[in-house]
């Protein structure tokens, strides 16, 4: 590690070659993180190390697919070897799946849904925790969806994912609480992205926000200056992130 990334806080960005997880690690560098991005595309990761060059970033770019959970025991040594601390996570990485009646999903579509949403989200947090306790700030920031308080016809494990998701998160905080680690579950909403589209194909795009127009609420989370928040869901429509988006439009 350079003189230069030593100095700086060291955020990890899941699904960083796409949507709201790309638009984070560009936030983040912007901001003087070194960012350590995942995902499994090489080429949109050299596409992103670019974009974060081009500001005046920092970035190490890591492919890697994290239904291949040993690798993310692997990338916890690493990180630890190279950096020895984590100021922050930010967890981007989902899989929606296709949207289907539960009896239709196959178990192999299934079970990898399940190993994407939920089990790698476990597995991150079972092998970053001992990186995140180090600064005595850290700051994490997961995704959840509005389908989980909204259940609706053929969201059956997507939904259940991402409520497993809650729920870890909501107790693995107070068990990292007292040191010093804070993580919130961030609600997005309707943002326009290559997911979004998937599920909504006949929306028009052009009236959601942007996956940049969450930066903000995300460098927000990010911050060690601000109150650690209890693992509790926010929905970024019902902040003041939000309104400044909708004031700008």
């Amino acid at each position: 590690m350079s003189e230069t990334q030593a100095n700086k806080p060291v955020t990890l960005v899941t699904g960083a070659s796409r949507g709201i997880g790309r638009a984070s690690a560009v936030a983040c560098a912007r901001a003087g993180h070194h960012v350590v991005a995942v995902a499994r595309s090489q080429k949109a990761l050299e596409d992103l190390d670019d974009a974060i060059i081009a500001q005046g970033g920092t970035a190490t770019i890591v492919p890697l697919d994290l239904s291949d959970l040993d690798a993310i025991d692997r990338l916890g040594g690493v990180l630890f070897e190279r950096y020895g601390r984590l100021n922050g996570l930010v967890h981007a990485a989902a899989k929606l799946g296709d949207l289907t009646p539960a009896f239709h999903i196959s178990p192999a579509d299934g079970a990898r849904m399940i190993e994407l949403n939920l089990t790698a989200t476990w597995r991150l947090i079972r092998s970053m925790e001992p990186l995140l306790r180090v600064p005595g700030d850290a700051r994490t920031v997961f995704f959840t969806s509005g389908v989980v308080a909204r259940p609706r016809a053929n969201w059956s494990l997507y939904a259940a994912t991402k409520a497993g998701v809650e729920a870890l998160v909501a107790c693995w905080q107070p068990e990292v609480a007292f040191k010093g680690v804070g993580a919130a579950v961030l609600n997005p909403g309707p943002v326009a992205t290559g997911m979004r589209k998937k599920a909504f194909p006949g929306e028009d795009q052009a009236t959601l926000p942007k996956p940049e127009a969450l930066s903000s609420m995300i460098l927000e989370l990010l911050d060690p200056t601000r109150p650690a928040l209890p693992g509790s869901v926010i929905n970024f429509r019902d902040t003041a992130h939000f309104a400044a988006w909708e004031a700008g439009r």
